[in-house]
């Protein structure tokens, strides 16, 4: 096995898990998981697994209403044994928290970001990102699914006829990944064991197009450079690149 080190590249890395540098966990998408939602998807992303539901809805906010246009929004929660210590439910302590909140907005501006509103007309569609386990990316892996319930729940409404049939409220995809500098080296796609050692932690959320909705990324450590921050970018946009070719998979499929 190759020790990590400043001449190691990702091409020769080899990580923890068997993973060289540059490769994504096994990722997998269960369409349709939830027999009540309008559309839904189970995501893993290794261990990490997230049940994302879209709930359709006729009418928008009040603040929309009578601008012909539609509205996305989302949720995102973690179950209490998600992770490997309980965690009390956040509606059980009366308030949710900062992480919770901005995770939940990222979410629905990643998907707001690929969403036609006035093609999807005054409706809303709610999104449900809960993580079942988390073994880091439950952002990125949240965003992925969510994508994919997403999808499923405007055709649900096409085929009702609560959008039209030749409107096209889809502009794009979007899937998101992480991205971390450890001992020197780029990584995609980082597990917890590996997220909590980075160096340099960013998650990227694109388009399938190749464009960037949002880049968040933090120096643990030392700052990064501007070279450094490239071959992150250009990691991650070939991570987003492999799940949106098994996104457009999972929805190519005709269910039963």
């Amino acid at each position: 096995m190759t020790e990590a080190s400043e001449t190691t590249t990702p091409a020769t890395a080899v990580r923890a898990d068997g993973r060289t540098a540059d490769e994504l966990r096994v990722v997998t998408i269960e369409r349709g998981w939830s027999e009540h939602a309008e559309g839904s998807a189970l995501v893993s992303f290794g261990r990490t697994k997230v049940l994302c539901t879209a709930s359709f809805t006729n009418g928008v906010p009040r603040w929309m209403s009578g601008k012909g246009r539609g509205w996305v929004t989302a949720e995102y929660a973690m179950l209490p044994r998600a992770t490997n210590t309980r965690n009390d439910r956040e509606s059980v302590k009366g308030r949710i928290g900062g992480r919770t909140h901005e995770i939940s907005r990222l979410i629905g501006r990643s998907l707001r970001a690929v969403v036609d509103t006035k093609g999807l007309g005054e409706n809303t569609i709610q999104i449900d990102c809960d993580v079942l386990q988390a073994d880091g990316g439950t952002r990125t892996a949240a965003i992925t699914g969510a994508y994919v319930a997403l999808a499923d729940a405007i055709e649900w409404a096409r085929e009702k006829k609560f959008i039209g049939q030749r409107a096209k409220p889809l502009i794009d995809t979007v899937s998101a990944v992480s991205v971390g500098i450890i001992d020197g080296v780029p990584m995609l796609d980082l597990a917890y064991v590996e997220d909590v050692r980075a160096e340099t932690d960013m998650n990227v959320v694109a388009t399938g197009r190749g464009l960037f909705v949002e880049v968040q990324g933090t120096a643990e450590g030392a700052p990064f450079d501007r070279r450094e921050l490239d071959s992150l970018l250009d990691l991650a946009l070939d991570g987003t690149a492999e799940l949106t070719r098994i996104q457009q998979s999972v929805l190519a499929r005709v269910e039963a």
